[in-house]
């Protein structure tokens, strides 16, 4: 679905709602969610985080390039292009923060729909066995797996460089690259796991 399209609206303030029955109330209720749990944690939200995250690598990668050609005597021409390189790798990688900055605060208003249609069905008929499909856990263990995976690289790049730098081998260059794109890794990764853990432990609250 279109991160253009609306979210689902708020429920009703209890004065103005005017559904027929309990029935229908939960039947609104179930799509509602049904669409917020997918926009929150559904397979193309997963695949939009992670191809920002990997624009922002790039864009990193880029830097790191360009910063090699001011290392040693250089001409000016050459330092020109680095510049205006770097420039765009820089530019890629604070533009894929910001859409992902976008994307955290964009989940922290489906949340709040979430947990407002969920406070809804309370008291109606609601029934564990109707809101245990909220849990999704297939989805929450692909977010925190991916996130897993993707600290594990962060820490690869950043603290496997320090270990294995040696005097003379590598450059600060190097250590800028390295260190940025494990910092890069590592907070993609704990907003990733972040965003997994909360709903799970949210749905499991909501079920009991």
């Amino acid at each position: 679905m279109s991160r253009r399209t609306p979210l689902p609206p708020p429920p009703p303030p209890e004065h103005i709602r005017a559904w027929p029955g309990p029935e229908a109330m939960l039947a609104d209720r179930a799509r509602a969610m049904d669409e917020l749990i997918a926009r929150d944690l559904g397979a193309g939200r997963l695949a939009r985080f992670w191809l920002l995250v990997g624009g922002a690598a790039l864009g990193w990668g880029i830097v790191g390039l360009a910063l090699q050609a001011f290392e040693g005597p250089g001409d000016p021409l050459t330092a020109v292009f680095g510049a205006a390189f770097g420039a765009v790798g820089l530019a890629g990688v604070v533009a894929c923060w910001i859409f992902i900055g976008l994307g955290v605060r964009r989940d922290r208003a489906i949340r709040q729909l979430v947990v407002a249609w969920a406070d809804l069905g309370r008291g109606h008929g609601s029934s564990a066995s109707s809101a245990a499909p909220w849990r999704v856990p297939g989805l929450s263990l692909a977010w925190v797996l991916s996130a897993v995976v993707v600290c594990g690289l962060g820490l690869w790049s950043s603290l496997g460089f320090a270990v294995r730098a040696r005097p003379g081998s590598e450059t600060y260059v190097d250590a800028v690259f390295f260190i940025g794109l494990g910092v890069i890794l590592w907070v993609a990764g704990l907003i990733c796991a972040a965003k997994a853990v909360g709903h799970f432990r949210w749905a499991v609250r909501a079920v009991g």
